[in-house]
């Protein structure tokens, strides 16, 4: 296994949310979260992804292994497509830009700058620059905002050929991707302070 959770627990604002929390994830497969939208998925992703500190259990994972692709697109809205992927490229120590400029259908686009866009656009765009990382294990936050069902069969083509070089995804979506994928409900793990309370509101906002 490439990725190993045990235990977790994750805080929004100082509050768990998630615990104990316990998954693998292996190399050449896919992992997608399910849960009700608040749950605390995108806490669990930045936490795994060590973007934040957990409040208790481990995150084991190979050193640069992870790129994590959230809501924000990540871009400069004043260099070109072309230049945002390079910038990207060499940051993490690579040139090679024609993969995901074919994979996302970016090329004619290279030469528009990024702020003037669409929101698809964007999208696509952003999650290119997964492919130019080079690193194994991609963390995904609602990866197909914003992309139209084109777009959205592009990038699940390109999960979907990652995994076959060998990578690796965990992926916090609603929609169906057609991948072959083990799934994963953190619903279940909601911390107590959280759970939905029969007189109507949350006691974690008390």
């Amino acid at each position: 296994m490439v990725l190993k959770v045990t235990d977790l627990t994750v805080s929004r604002g100082g509050i768990a949310v998630l615990e104990g929390l316990s998954f693998s994830l292996k190399t050449g497969r896919a992992l997608i979260l399910r849960g009700p939208n608040g749950v605390g998925k995108t806490t669990m992703l930045r936490t795994v992804a060590g973007l934040q500190p957990p409040m208790a259990g481990r995150v084991e994972a190979p050193e640069d292994s992870i790129a994590y692709a959230a809501h924000s697109d990540g871009l400069k809205a004043m260099l070109s497509v072309e230049e945002n992927l390079r910038f990207w490229a060499q940051v993490f120590g690579r040139d090679d830009i024609d993969a995901a400029v074919d994979a996302f259908d970016l090329r004619d686009l290279l030469p528009r700058l990024a702020g003037t866009l669409s929101a698809g656009q964007k999208r696509r765009l952003g999650l290119a620059r997964l492919l130019v990382t080079g690193r194994p294990i991609w963390i995904l936050d609602e990866p197909t905002v914003s992309l139209d069902v084109e777009s959205v069969a592009r990038f699940a083509t390109a999960v979907s050929e990652h995994l076959t070089a060998g990578g690796s995804a965990l992926i916090a979506t609603h929609i169906d991707l057609g991948l072959e994928a083990d799934v994963f409900d953190v619903g279940p793990y909601r911390a107590l302070g959280t759970r939905p309370n029969p007189n109507g509101f949350d006691e974690s906002f008390l």
